[in-house]
């Protein structure tokens, strides 16, 4: 009995259908404000990490006490 076959293909496909129409419908209800602040907030956090390891990446190589 082959596991990939039309039937468990279109089953799959369905629920595929399903999920996406069902995703799709929650994230309307929730509305535009509260995406958008929340959006905004995991953004800027995502910034300053991203800036405060880069900033602590290349302290750690210019401190790194080369002599020539």
């Amino acid at each position: 009995m082959a596991i990939i076959n039309k039937r468990n293909a279109v089953v799959g496909w369905l629920a595929l259908k399903a999920g996406k129409r069902a995703a799709k419908k929650r994230a309307q209800d929730v509305g535009p404000a509260a995406r958008r602040a929340g959006g905004v907030a995991a953004g800027a956090l995502a910034t300053l990490g991203g800036v405060l390891l880069f900033w602590r990446k290349k302290k750690k190589k210019s401190s790194g006490g080369e002599t020539a």
